[in-house]
Formats: C-alpha cells, structure tokens, sequence
C-alpha cells in the first residue's frame, strides 16, 4: 500500500519559516520525481518546486530564492524549506512522487497558513 505521508503545515507570520517533508512508501518501482505543489481557494493546483532523482530541481518564479527543494533517497523523503513567507503563501500544499514506471502518487495535503 502506497503512503504519502507529509508534515510540517501550519500557521506563521509573515516573513516567517516552514519546513514541509513527504515521505513516501510502499512503492515498489523507483522513485524519479518529487515535487509540491499548491492550491489556494478557488486557484488551481500549482507547482511549487520540483527535483529529480539526480538532484535538479526546478521552481516556480513566485517561490525561487525563497524556498529550498530537497530530498533523502535512502528515505524516499523529499523536504521543502520555505523563508520569508508571505500571505499569498497561503495554501494547502501536496506532495507529488512519480516513479520509474511512470505511476504517479499524491500526498493527503498539508495547510500552510501565512499571517500578515
């Protein structure tokens, strides 16, 4: 059975930090992508940032510079460090794992609430 299991969400102040973590098991193939993404009320799913089995990584522009990306693959963990939040932060963000058999899984999703 596949389990995404993420923590860290929560509430914060503007220009404040959170660290976000997924990890993932029961997944039988090797694990390619891990990203997270987010949705706001009445937005649609977005992608925050993204990294590879290799280490690449990729982000959306509203975040670069401002989160971090990263991932354990002895833990099948993937992490995301965010500083210097702001309110359009605000969102329920999910992790997303793809695997080498082109399966791809989401996380339950985690709310990170940004005060102002």
């Amino acid at each position: 059975q596949v389990q995404l299991v993420e923590s860290g969400g929560g509430l914060v102040q503007a220009g404040g930090s959170l660290t976000l973590s997924c990890a993932a098991s029961g997944i039988i193939s090797s694990i390619n992508a891990m990203g997270w993404y987010r949705q706001a009320p009445g937005k649609q799913r977005e992608l925050v940032a993204r990294i590879t089995s290799g280490g690449s990584t990729n982000y959306a522009d509203s975040v670069t510079g401002r989160f971090t990306i990263s991932r354990d693959n002895a833990k099948n963990t993937v992490f995301l460090q965010m500083n210097s939040l702001k309110p359009e932060d605000t969102a329920v963000h999910y992790c997303k794992v793809t695997t080498t058999a082109f399966r791809l899984y989401w996380g339950q999703g985690t709310q990170v609430t940004v005060s102002s």
